[in-house]
């Protein structure tokens, strides 16, 4: 089964159903070791700060929304 089926079935799902499948997944994740940062490396992580781009795409969307 490939993920995009998977989603499909998924988004099928009874909220209940849908809720025992995080929680499935959540102790999944907390069982298996994760080593996804390494001690002392340093990590780039994107920040709105001088998002210019993205908050005029923003403007314009609210624009278009209050005019319906």
């Amino acid at each position: 089964m490939t993920l995009n089926e998977l989603f499909s079935v998924l988004h099928e799902l009874e909220q209940a159903d849908k809720l025992r499948v995080i929680q499935f997944l959540a102790n999944e994740l907390v069982q298996q070791p994760h080593h996804l940062f390494q001690s002392g490396a340093s990590y780039e992580i994107w920040s709105p700060y001088e998002a210019h781009d993205a908050a005029d795409k923003l403007h314009e969307m609210l624009k278009a929304a209050e005019n319906k």
